[in-house]
């Protein structure tokens, strides 16, 4: 049985915003959602954010505030595909990526950069209103990250299955013969890929990684990934999630490894339902599959600015996310 949680989410427009917050919210007009208190809440996904005077960095998904030795990552509703950022986002998505990443931070046992998942535990301009922030916003030790994407796959999908249906390998690293796609391997994989700040992460060897990052780094960083990802999908696998691939990053803290960025989520994996899965084909996801489904179909060049999402593709996919939350955790998302 679910918990219910304590403090439930109510909609703030945007008379609750201050001269220090400029926060742009992008109305979802799709099928009003229910929650526990059987009122109907507007949703609306947040965007973009602003937060007057402090260094900022705008990734794909987050923001990210400099506040010297620590940082505040906003983890914002923008949803990315095909390496564009598209112009609907998703409600809730940046707190559900937010409370899955709390979730694994608390339960695997491995040094991590979380501090707090409260933004008033930095210092904060005076009057700032923190409450559409609740739920989205982690406060971390600053690290310098490690430049390598720590990539572990555990089936065969994706870029995958599409180089070992030529060569029988992915990431150069030789499969039995005769896999069907969806296959689960015979062991994890370690598939590390370049950092890009613009366009693909490519492939990387293991021996480019510690030519790029040392001998014994790079050992530490693939050892790491691989127990993480298979501690984690052992869980999920009781919770009736497959992950079949995923990827880490990590930072040091001086000498000390941190687990760092979000942590086994819908964005950074791929999360298939147990009761659904069959090799041989795709498979059904708690992830923006939907969203890749819909510009795949759509007449989308994939090169010039992509099309808005439909209101049931927008919320399609907030369902899924927000179900492979409460899977996982066990605990009802509270903004739902």
């Amino acid at each position: 049985m679910f918990k219910k949680p304590a403090v439930y989410w109510s909609f703030v427009d945007d008379s609750c915003l201050n001269a220090n917050w400029v926060v742009i919210f992008e109305n979802a007009d799709g099928p009003a959602l229910h929650s526990d208190l059987e009122t109907d809440l507007m949703t609306a996904a947040l965007t973009t954010t602003e937060l007057a005077g402090v260094p900022v960095r705008h990734g794909k998904v987050r923001d990210i505030y400099d506040f010297g030795d620590r940082l505040l990552l906003v983890a914002t509703d923008r949803i990315s595909a095909f390496d564009f950022i598209l112009p609907t986002g998703i409600p809730d998505k940046g707190r559900v990526l937010t409370k899955i990443s709390e979730f694994w931070f608390n339960k695997l046992e491995v040094p991590h950069h979380l501090i707090s998942t409260d933004p008033s535990t930095v210092s904060l301009p005076e009057g700032t209103e923190t409450e559409p922030f609740e739920g989205r916003s982690m406060v971390v030790r600053k690290t310098k990250v490690v430049p390598v994407e720590c990539v572990v796959r555990g089936y065969l999908s994706g870029s995958g299955w599409k180089e070992y249906q030529k060569s029988g390998t992915v990431c150069g690293i030789s499969l039995p013969a005769g896999l069907k796609e969806s296959d689960q391997l015979p062991e994890p994989i370690f598939t590390p890929t370049t950092k890009a700040e613009q366009g693909h992460d490519m492939p990387m060897t293991f021996a480019e990684v510690e030519t790029t990052i040392g001998v014994v780094l790079a050992k530490q960083i693939r050892e790491q990934s691989l127990d993480i990802y298979r501690r984690g999908a052992e869980y999920a696998r009781t919770q009736g999630i497959i992950i079949a691939d995923t990827k880490f990053e990590f930072g040091l803290d001086v000498d000390e490894l941190l687990l760092v960025d979000e942590v086994l989520t819908p964005d950074s994996s791929r999360f298939w339902p147990e009761d659904q899965y069959e090799p041989g084909h795709g498979q059904a996801s708690f992830d923006k599959q939907f969203v890749r489904d819909w510009l795949l179909q759509s007449d989308w060049d994939r090169e010039s600015e992509p099309p808005a999402l439909p209101d049931d593709i927008v919320a399609k996919t907030r369902e899924k996310y927000i179900e492979a939350y409460e899977r996982l955790s066990q605990e009802f998302f509270a903004w739902k």
